[in-house]
């Protein structure tokens, strides 16, 4: 077994994957064709994304081709199982965006059910865990952002364990969603927010909304984050509030991958605490082996200890209760033992 080998095989948690980003060529075809929906540019050629924003409007369109519980039940399953097969995934937590279906008739329930169908067919068939996180593109405003958390607390079923915010910073500045935050928080719910990315300028999501994340919207945990390294001061209170950051290896924006990554190391090097996820794995190409692969394979010195704490990282930062966190990671501990044996024999 050589060490690629062994990052495709050693356990993974995936907490930042959008639903809609996992949407199979082929799934994404036949559910366009059912309700009559024209792609953009030829099927081979959807993900091939010529900026941040037209990614955007690609994984918007392939929500609209999510109608009834069945469609929501197929992806969700089609996502873990691609997970476990390509990259021995254990535990992911999907984002979904209610506010992509409601122009369709599509009840929020309706959406929770066939995602929850989907969970447990996955949990079943590859004994793989996951959790539900819905979150509000930032170009709905406030008060549509409330009606989506009016309809979040009225059905709360356990996989229903937080909420999000995504899309261009520069859409909605995080503060634009304070009461909504503060209403969710106290209703029980975990909080996240993608922040500080680095497909947007400096000025578009600047280190300050880190800031505004943590002090006015209680956020737990946060996605991406690259932008803080421009302010050392900030940067340094997110180290030392131990926050999670749960980074992506791969991004739409080809000509970003490079440093994309070169951020993703800055943040170890300075101490952040990170997490390896996906994103939208099938519209960037990707897979978690892969992202893994891709972030090594820049940072020979890093070897199995570094491959041990992403792991186990991805484990720590999740929302699973308790006891359902310790058992995981009691199973991630022993399998990762195993494999490091393994590897270090075929290297003797």
């Amino acid at each position: 077994m050589d060490f690629p080998t062994f990052l495709q095989r050693i356990p993974k948690v995936d907490l930042h994957c959008h639903l809609v980003g996992t949407l199979r060529q082929q799934t994404l075809a036949e559910l366009a064709l059912r309700y009559g929906l024209a792609l953009p540019r030829p099927a081979h050629a959807l993900y091939d994304f010529a900026d941040f924003y037209d990614f955007l409007d690609v994984l918007r369109l392939a929500a609209s081709s999510l109608r009834s519980g069945d469609d929501f039940a197929r992806v969700t399953y089609e996502a873990l199982e691609d997970g476990h097969r390509l990259g021995n995934l254990r535990h992911a937590e999907l984002l979904f965006n209610p506010q992509y279906f409601y122009p369709h008739g599509v009840t929020y329930r309706t959406m929770i059910d066939g995602m929850r169908e989907g969970l447990a067919a996955a949990r079943s068939d590859f004994d793989v865990s996951a959790l539900l996180v819905p979150s509000f593109d930032r170009m709905i405003d406030a008060r549509g952002a409330m009606q989506i958390l009016d309809d979040i607390l009225a059905y709360r079923p356990d996989e229903v364990i937080g909420i999000g915010l995504d899309g261009a910073e520069r859409s909605g500045p995080p503060a634009r969603f304070a009461d909504v935050y503060d209403r969710a928080g106290r209703a029980g719910l975990k909080r996240t927010a993608h922040v500080c990315e680095d497909n947007q300028t400096l000025e578009e999501a600047p280190p300050r909304h880190y800031a505004i994340c943590r002090d006015i919207l209680g956020c737990d945990r946060l996605d991406h984050g690259y932008n803080l390294l421009a302010d050392p001061a900030m940067a340094a209170r997110a180290r030392d509030e131990g926050l999670f950051f749960n980074t992506c290896t791969v991004t739409s924006v080809t000509r970003n991958l490079e440093r994309r990554r070169a951020s993703i190391v800055q943040m170890v090097a300075l101490g952040l605490n990170v997490t390896v996820n996906t994103d939208d794995p099938v519209m960037f190409k990707t897979d978690i082996a892969d992202c893994y692969q891709r972030l090594f394979a820049d940072q020979p010195q890093w070897g199995v200890a570094q491959a041990r704490l992403f792991s186990v990282n991805g484990v720590a930062a999740s929302w699973l209760g308790q006891n359902e966190k310790a058992s995981l990671l009691e199973s991630f501990k022993l399998e990762l033992a195993s494999l490091e044996n393994e590897l270090a024999g075929t290297v003797l």
